[in-house]
C-alpha cells in the first residue's frame, strides 16, 4: 500500500468533521462525494443549499446529501457567530455590524465553526488565495499552545528507498517562514516530527540542517541551528534530534558515521529541518524534479486545529487526499 492510500485508510471511520468553505465549487463537491462515499470524514459544505443540491444532481453526485450544508448568508446561528467574532477580535475594535458581514464570508464562518467545536479541520483554496484562507485562521484559530510559528512541510517520497524511512522524508519549512528565529526553528522541528508521526506514519529522526556539521564551520547562522536544536530538545525531551548537520551527513550513513561519529541520527534522518525558507523551498523542488520524488503538501503545521490550503490548480484527488491528511492531523492532535 502506498503512503497516500495508507493516509486515506487511517482516516476512514474516525468520523472527523472537515469543513469545506468552497461548498458549491465543482472539484470540491466531487471530492466531498468521494470522501463521504469512502467514509474518510464527515463533511460540512458552506454555500447555498439549493445551488449545492442542484449541482449534485447535475454532476450525478450520490453522497452529497450526507453532508451538513450551511448557508453563510442565511442560517440560524449567524448572530451567535458574529457575537463570538466580536469577542475574539474585541481588542481590534471589531463592531457587531462588521462582524455580521464577516461571518457571511465562508472562510470566516469555517474557522468559527472550528473554534466553536462544530468542525475539526478545514480544507480550502480551490478558489481562494493562500492569504485569504490563512488570514481568518490566524485571527481566530491561532497557533497550538506553546507555538508562535506556523510552518509548511512537504512529505517527500523518493525513488531511492535507502534514504529516510524507506524513501519517505519530511522537509520543512518549505512554505511559510522566510527567516525563522531560533524559537521558530525549534518549533518547526517539533511540529515536523508530529507531521512525520501523524501523517507519514513514521517514527521521526530529525536533522537540523546547516552548511556545518558539528562545528566544522564557525558562523552565526550555524550557531542559530545549534541553539534551535537545544531548544527543541527542551520543548520535547522525547524528540530524536541532531544538529547542526550537513545534508549528506544527515541522510547518508557512511558520511554520517564519518562526520558525526556516535550520532544515532546522522545518516538516518527522515525529517529534515532547513535553516530558512529559501533553502527548504529550493531543496524540495530540486528533489522533486531531479530525483523524480513525489511531493505531498504543503501541510500546515503549528495551528491549534488543522487548516490546510490547496493550490487553485488542484485536482479532485488532491482535495480528497488533503482532507485525509487533515483528518490524520486531527487524530494526532487529539491523542
Amino acid at each position: 500500500m502506498d503512503l497516500i492510500q495508507s493516509i486515506r485508510e487511517r482516516a476512514k471511520g474516525t468520523n472527523k468533521k472537515i469543513v469545506l468553505p468552497e461548498g458549491s465549487e465543482e472539484r470540491t463537491m466531487r471530492a466531498a462525494d468521494i470522501v463521504l462515499e469512502e467514509k474518510i470524514a464527515e463533511i460540512i459544505l458552506l454555500g447555498n443549499e439549493a445551488v449545492i443540491l442542484e449541482n449534485a444532481s447535475h454532476w450525478n453526485l450520490k453522497h452529497i446529501r450526507k453532508a451538513t450544508i450551511i448557508d453563510p448568508i442565511n442560517h440560524d446561528r449567524k448572530q451567535y457567530f458574529a457575537e463570538m467574532l466580536v469577542t475574539i477580535r474585541k481588542n481590534k475594535g471589531l463592531t457587531i455590524e462588521k462582524a455580521l458581514n464577516l461571518v457571511e464570508d465562508p472562510l470566516y464562518l469555517a474557522v468559527l465553526l472550528i473554534k466553536n467545536g462544530d468542525a475539526d479541520g478545514e480544507v480550502a483554496g480551490a478558489n481562494n488565495s493562500t492569504g485569504d484562507v490563512l488570514r481568518p485562521a490566524f485571527q481566530i484559530v491561532k497557533t497550538q499552545p506553546g507555538f508562535s510559528a506556523v510552518s509548511g512541510a512537504f512529505i517527500m517520497i523518493v525513488p531511492n528507498k535507502n534514504y529516510g524511512e524507506d524513501g519517505i522524508l519530511v522537509f520543512a519549512d518549505c512554505a511559510v517562514n522566510p527567516d525563522p528565529t531560533v524559537k521558530e526553528l525549534a518549533e518547526i522541528a517539533v511540529a515536523s516530527a508530529q507531521t512525520a508521526k501523524n501523517i507519514a506514519g513514521i517514527e521521526p529522526r530529525v536533522a537540523m540542517l546547516s552548511f556545518s556539521t558539528k562545528g566544522s564551520a564557525i558562523h552565526e547562522k550555524a550557531d542559530k541551528v545549534i541553539e534551535a536544536t537545544k531548544l527543541a530538545k527542551i520543548m520535547d525531551p522525547t524528540l530524536q534530534i541532531e544538529g547542526e548537520l550537513q545534508a549528506d551527513a544527515a541522510i547518508v550513513e557512511s558520511i554520517g558515521r564519518k562526520k558525526a561519529p556516535g550520532s544515532s541520527i546522522a545518516g538516518k534522518a527522515n525529517v529534515l529541518v532547513f535553516p530558512s525558507l529559501e533553502s527548504g523551498n529550493i531543496a524540495y523542488k530540486l528533489v522533486q524534479r531531479l530525483a523524480g520524488a513525489e511531493a505531498i503538501g504543503p501541510v500546515l503545521q503549528g495551528m491549534a486545529a488543522p487548516i490546510n490550503d490547496l493550490s487553485r490548480g488542484c485536482s479532485v484527488e488532491d482535495i480528497v487526499n488533503l482532507v485525509a491528511i487533515t483528518v490524520n492531523q486531527v487524530n494526532g492532535i487529539k491523542k
